[in-house]
């Protein structure tokens, strides 16, 4: 199984995962067009996609789903509150498949297992996604790391984790003080302490891949998140397992069968 994090951060979301001649998109907040331009960069054409599966409403999830769906004539699969939140966003699919949360959901070779997360939307979830062999957990969104994040996380191959704040940049960043509160409320976002928190509570030997991911361009710093990372894999895993994705450009395909 085979992932790149496409971009990830307030201006848009979208994971890139295939195993076999299966590829699936976790979230697509960015045009089609841009999307597009980016499976590019990876060697990857947007006619592979089989589907797309939806965290949660917000527009930097959902900005190029409808497109995605009718452009490549795939179907988007999502939670009802998913649907109902996002309202006309998602009206308009080539085709609609929808899971209650903690469902799994079969597609070609790959099992989609969501599971329940904390944040400001109707029914945010997280995934793990399953090849048989290989697990890549995806959670970001969340305000905290409860242990039922945990349980879903634990035994993955490889991981997308939010670390999405420093505090101290928070506190005294631009940022009006209801949105400063909202961030860092449980139906917020992760700090990175909170992440590497999640990041400790669920290492193990097998852990070949960590990508941070929705890192805040206004209230944190990549060396500030990594270093708070670090501080939990050290001796633990091999530091180059770890990375951090960017907001402009897609990390690259990271290969978990051979990380």
């Amino acid at each position: 199984m085979r992932f790149s994090v496409l971009g990830s951060g307030s201006k848009g979301n979208s994971i890139f995962i295939e195993s076999g001649d299966t590829a699936i998109l976790i979230d697509a907040g960015f045009s089609g067009k841009e999307i597009a331009a980016r499976l590019a960069l990876i060697g990857r054409h947007i006619s592979c996609l089989k589907a797309v599966f939806v965290t949660h409403e917000h527009h930097d999830h959902i900005h190029g789903v409808g497109v995605m769906s009718r452009r490549c004539r795939i179907p988007v699969f999502a939670n009802e509150g998913t649907y109902r939140g996002a309202g006309t966003a998602l009206a308009k699919l080539h085709k609609r498949g929808e899971f209650e949360t903690g469902d799994r959901t079969e597609l070609n070779g790959l099992e989609i297992h969501s599971f329940a997360i904390s944040h400001d939307t109707a029914d945010p979830v997280g995934f793990v996604v399953s090849d048989g062999r290989e697990r890549l957990g995806v959670c970001t969104d969340t305000g905290i790391g409860s242990r039922l994040i945990s349980r879903r996380l634990s035994n993955c191959s490889g991981l997308v984790l939010e670390f999405n704040h420093d505090p101290d940049m928070l506190k005294n960043g631009p940022y009006p003080q209801a949105l400063k509160q909202r961030v860092k409320s449980s139906q917020g976002h992760l700090s990175n302490g909170d992440g590497a928190d999640l990041l400790e509570s669920v290492i193990h030997d097998q852990l070949r891949c960590v990508v941070l991911a929705h890192l805040s361009e206004t209230n944190n710093l990549p060396e500030i998140a990594y270093r708070e990372a670090e501080r939990v894999v050290l001796d633990k895993l091999d530091l180059s397992s770890l990375s951090v994705s960017e907001q402009q450009i897609p990390t690259p395909l990271y290969d978990l069968n051979s990380s």
